[in-house]
Order: structure tokens, then C-alpha cells, then sequence
């Protein structure tokens, strides 16, 4: 039976969106907003392994639901209503269908619930990396993160773990709401030597939620959740999309929000001798973040500052400067080099905007 073609063009529009809906969402019940059966908790901690719908777990797992919790404590769930709680050596796992070989990015929220210093392990053997959760760069509780990986199997294993071990065996970090999202490695073009210049290749960010996508510090190009870019720093940089801030160009860009401890940087074929047209866009994100900015770029043995004033109303500017190659390998870095927070929330962490990053031969 042959399909009308509006029919056919209807099935196929499904399928290409049920497909790209499946390379960038949510994993099955990863705001975890389905709960175990009433007979599987004791108070908030969870029995079972499979108690957890679509999740395995391991050691001390409680279902917490976000507001006052008892002992005068308040846990900010700011995706949905519930969460999970992993206290020492506590862990979460799914396994996930995924392309060998490919690049992926996980995107969740996750915070410290006690005072002591917290620290959560991210894996999908054989790779594995540690987000240390001291700094809060908001004042919401609902910092979230992005950590990027590569395929080494078909059916791979997501797994959360608390790895410390604190006076207080219920302290843990919370995890909620887990994403993923498919990433291509991009390219250098005739147009720009660098790769994802624009930063348009990232991890997922959930469009409901307007505070962005933490980047976690010392990720490598080849495990980056920000294809192309090293973070290089001590601290996050944060990913933001132009729904919910002012994003010079396109519809990503980067918020440099921790000074000089917030930095990205990509290392770029170059010619020995060469004069090369450096270029980008900066700006503040219109967040209430004010006062001098400075972004200091380093190529080469070349140093370039660019300042300016926000007021927190979108200021862009466009930034142009030319050096000399030394090597075949040029590494280009970019960082803050004042530290900011919001006008009207002195806890939360703000910065200059980086975007439109552009480098290419100069014209003789």
C-alpha cells in the first residue's frame, strides 16, 4: 500500500523527531519524579536495589522531596519536586543505549547538602571524573552541571557515586534531573581555524530552568562537554542559551563567572611566522551582573585585554587583534579577570560573555 504523501511526510517528521528527541532528553525517570512504592522507603531512605524505578542502587540512597526537611534543613529541588540524596559510598546507575565511539554529554543538577566538603563521581566505564560541589556558584541550591564522555560500548552505565566519607554518614551530595545528549566533534572551516568558535555545539540545557550549564573545570578537548574547548581553570565556566540571557551571537554562548579561576582555552594548527586576524564578542548576559569587566586572551607570546562597563542591560562588543604565529600548535586561552556576582544576589557567580570566537590567516 503506497502512503498518501501527506501522510508519509507526517510519519516521517514523527520519526525524525522521536529520533532527535531521543539523542537529547531526559533519561527515563531521571527527574525522578516517579517514586519508589511506599512499602520500598523507611522514611526517605530507599530499600531495595530496583526500588527506584529505572535505576540501580547501592548503599545508603534516600528519595528526597525538595522544601524543609527535618532538623531545620531545606533542600532546593529546582526541577520538580523530588530528588535523590547518595549518602558515603552510596551509589545510582542506568544503562543507556548509546553509539560506540561517539561523544556525549550528561547534563544534571546536583548540589552539597551538609557543610563539610562534598564531592561526586561521575562514570561511564572505563571513563570517570570527579566534580568537586564546594563552590556554589548560585544562591538557589540548583547548580547544574554538564560532564562529556565517549561510547566505549553500546549499552553503557551511567553511575552517580558519593566516593567521601563524612563525620555525618546521611551527608551527600543531591543529583537531579539527568539528561543526555549527542554531540558531533566539530571541524575547522575556511573560515575559522578554531572548532565550535561559535560554541553552538553543547550540552543539553533545560529550557525551563534559566541559570545554565555548569562546565566542570580541568576537562580535556577529548572528554570536554564543549566540543573543541579545553576548560582549562580551577573553577566552572558556565554554558547559557539566549532564551534566558544575552547571547551576542547565535543561541549559546560562554559566562567566564569565576575571575581568574574560570578559563577556557583550544590549542590551533598554525604557521611558524604567520600573521593570524584574531577575533570574538563579549559582553554581560543581562543578569544583573555589573561593574568593569576584563577579558584577558593569551596567544602565543601576545597578551590582549578587553574591557568594559555593564550595567547588566546586554552590552556586545566586538574584539580584533593580530599576532604572529610561533609553532605549529598555537594555544589560545581566555579568561576574567575580575571576580562578579549578581547586583540583587551577592551569591550568585556572574561574568563576561565570550562568543563568535574567530581565527584565521591575515590577509597580506
Amino acid at each position: 500500500m503506497v502512503m498518501p504523501p501527506c501522510v508519509l511526510i507526517l510519519f516521517l517528521f514523527t520519526l525524525l523527531s522521536t529520533a532527535t528527541a531521543e539523542l537529547d532528553a531526559i533519561l527515563p525517570n531521571g527527574n525522578f519524579e516517579k517514586p519508589p512504592k511506599p512499602s520500598m522507603l523507611n522514611k526517605t531512605v530507599i530499600l531495595g536495589k530496583h526500588a527506584l524505578p529505572n535505576w540501580v542502587i547501592k548503599g545508603l540512597v534516600e528519595y528526597i522531596s525538595g522544601g524543609p526537611q527535618p532538623g531545620g534543613m531545606y533542600f532546593a529541588v529546582p526541577h520538580g519536586h523530588h530528588a535523590v540524596r547518595l549518602g558515603n559510598e552510596a551509589m545510582i546507575s542506568q544503562n543507556i543505549h548509546v553509539k560506540v565511539g561517539q561523544r556525549y554529554s550528561l547534563t544534571f543538577s546536583s548540589s552539597r547538602t551538609c557543610a563539610q566538603e562534598e564531592t561526586l563521581r561521575v562514570l561511564v566505564p572505563p571513563l570517570s571524573g570527579d566534580l568537586p560541589l564546594q563552590t556554589l556558584y548560585s544562591s538557589n541550591g540548583g547548580d547544574t552541571y554538564a560532564w562529556g564522555f565517549f561510547a566505549a560500548k553500546s549499552v553503557s552505565t551511567v553511575i552517580f557515586h558519593n566516593p567521601g566519607v563524612q563525620e555525618d554518614p546521611a551527608c551527600g551530595p543531591l543529583i537531579d534531573a539527568v539528561a543526555l545528549k549527542e554531540l558531533y566533534s566539530p571541524r575547522p572551516t575556511r573560515d575559522n581555524l578554531l572548532k565550535n568558535g561559535d560554541f553552538e555545539e553543547g550540552p543539553h540545557i533545560f529550557k525551563y530552568a534559566g541559570h545554565g550549564t555548569l562546565l566542570p573545570p580541568m576537562q580535556q578537548d577529548h572528554t570536554s562537554p564543549l566540543p573543541g574547548w579545553i576548560i582549562d581553570s580551577l573553577k566552572a565556566v558556565k554554558y547559557i542559551d539566549s532564551t534566558h540571557f544575552n547571547v551576542p551571537s547565535g543561541h549559546y554562548a560562554i559566562e567566564l563567572i569565576a575571575g581568574r579561576e574560570s578559563s577556557i582555552a583550544q590549542i590551533v594548527r598554525t604557521v611558524p611566522n604567520k600573521m593570524y586576524d584574531l577575533s570574538f564578542m563579549i559582553g554581560d548576559a543581562e543578569n544583573d551582573c555589573h561593574g568593569s569587566m576584563l577579558i584577558v586572551t593569551f596567544a602565543e607570546k601576545e597578551t590582549f585585554k578587553t574591557g568594559f562597563i555593564s550595567t547588566g542591560k546586554g552590552v556586545v562588543r566586538t574584539a580584533k587583534y593580530k599576532f604572529k604565529a610561533v609553532n605549529t600548535r598555537t594555544r589560545l586561552s581566555f579568561h576574567s579577570s575580575f571576580y562578579h556576582t549578581k547586583k540583587s544576589n551577592y551569591g550568585s557567580l556572574c561574568g563576561p560573555v565570550l562568543d563568535n570566537v574567530k581565527l584565521f590567516p591575515a590577509s597580506s
